[in-house]
């Protein structure tokens, strides 16, 4: 049979009937080629969908936006057992933010503090949520609208007063269609009266992976709830318009050394961020967790390859006869060992059609789960099926060699 469209067609449909017959061991096979791709298609799904989300926020804040912070950790320093260098780092506070907001080069400087509590109302409590204490340039930072109500007023901010501006979803699930503004909320045992409604930007990207339920008055957060002050105590800054991000970095750094007194010979006792360094660091991470998954759904693939080995040299044990008279027929050859190549791609080309939909549909639950919009990975779509059809090449070969170096005559005597 020559290796034409039709030829390869009829070898298809041969390699179909083949795995039809021996279902149980066709389906063994298949499997691990279904675990490996899954893997691959559904951490990809993952996590392009989460890069985009921090993209997208890092768009919201503006490219020139920098942070300013005790200490810049790829992961959660533990506040109970800091690092030596970081536990002699003074804690940021509101006079060195002042100092920095004063300066000419820049347009926008606040304190914010994070942390987590839950909020309380008309008998419906939420799980813990991320509860931001910032001003009223909190959509400068973090984008998004205020929907209803008003951010706070200068003497709310100044006074630490008990104000909340509610994330929209969270005062529609508490409140329902009844108006939140002006009504009390608990947050983390505290009242506060509702003033605002804010509706976050979509794919917004909350640090601790939580959106943030709602927006406090700084001061009163210092107050009322306790801060990590090494991972979740920062100074966002914007410089003026016009003003390079460099130069606005290079005049917070000396204005931060003036106010803490540090001599020219002395490392910097805080650190600045920019978005870049941000997503820099998301991507060493990614990277990594990627890296692993690849090697183990590698793994996968690897035995998935190794049992497409394992069935078809059995194959070609129990089809003999047949080949025999094939080779009799005038079967060449090279018709031989296309035919149980077709079969094995067959098998792993299978396989890896049903990987790619699963993982997809996997991928499309974990992002459901995590609140991310993940786009179909289309390029590493098309690289899951010439992988799993290649592994079905190379791992058929050897069982394809030999069918077609039987003897007719031998063959045909087999039993």
């Amino acid at each position: 049979m020559a290796l034409t469209a039709g030829g390869i067609t009829e070898n298809v449909k041969l390699a179909i009937e083949a795995l039809r017959v021996s279902k149980l061991r066709s389906s063994l096979t298949i499997l691990g080629v279904v675990i490996g791709v899954a893997t691959v298609m559904t951490m990809a799904a993952m996590v392009q969908g989460i890069r985009d989300q921090i993209v997208t926020t890092i768009e919201v804040a503006g490219p020139t936006t920098f942070y300013v912070l005790k200490k810049f950790s790829q992961t959660p320093l533990n506040p109970d057992d800091l690092p030596k260098d970081v536990r002699i780092r003074p804690d940021l506070d509101e006079a060195e933010m002042e100092r920095i907001r004063l300066l000419p080069e820049i347009g926008y400087a606040s304190l914010w503090g994070q942390t987590l509590a839950r909020i309380e109302a008309e008998g419906v409590r939420t799980q813990g949520m991320a509860i931001m204490g910032a001003d009223d340039g909190f959509t400068l930072i973090q984008g998004g609208e205020l929907v209803e109500g008003r951010w706070f007023t200068k003497a709310e901010i100044t006074a630490g007063s008990p104000v909340v501006v509610l994330q929209e979803n969270t005062a529609r699930n508490m409140f329902g269609q009844e108006r939140a503004l002006g009504r009390p909320v608990q947050i983390g045992g505290r009242v506060l009266q509702v003033v605002g409604l804010w509706a976050e930007p979509g794919n917004i990207f909350a640090p601790p992976g939580q959106s943030v339920g709602a927006i406090v008055p700084f001061r009163f957060m210092d107050r009322s709830y306790t801060i990590d002050r090494t991972n979740a105590l920062f100074i966002p800054v914007k410089p003026r318009a016009g003003v390079p991000v460099a130069t606005a970095q290079n005049a917070v750094e000396m204005a931060l050394r003036e106010t803490r007194r540090l001599r020219p010979g002395d490392g910097n006792t805080f650190d600045l961020v920019t978005q870049d360094q941000i997503l820099d660091t998301f991507n060493s991470i990614t990277s990594v967790f990627f890296l692993v998954m690849i090697v183990l759904s590698g793994v996968a693939l690897l035995v998935g390859g190794i049992g497409v080995m394992a069935i078809m040299t059995v194959s070609v044990t129990s089809r003999t006869r047949e080949i025999g008279v094939r080779k009799a027929l005038g079967a060449t050859k090279r018709d031989i060992l296309v035919q149980f190549l077709v079969e094995a791609s067959t098998l792993t080309g299978i396989g890896g059609i049903i990987g790619i939909l699963t993982g997809l549909a996997l991928g499309k639950v974990a992002s459901a789960a995590l609140d991310v919009d993940a786009p179909v990975p289309v390029t590493l779509t098309i690289v899951a099926v010439v992988v799993s059809v290649g592994i079905g090449i190379v791992f058929g070969m050897v069982p394809a060699r030999r069918a077609a170096s039987l003897d007719p005559i031998e063959a045909l005597r087999y039993e």
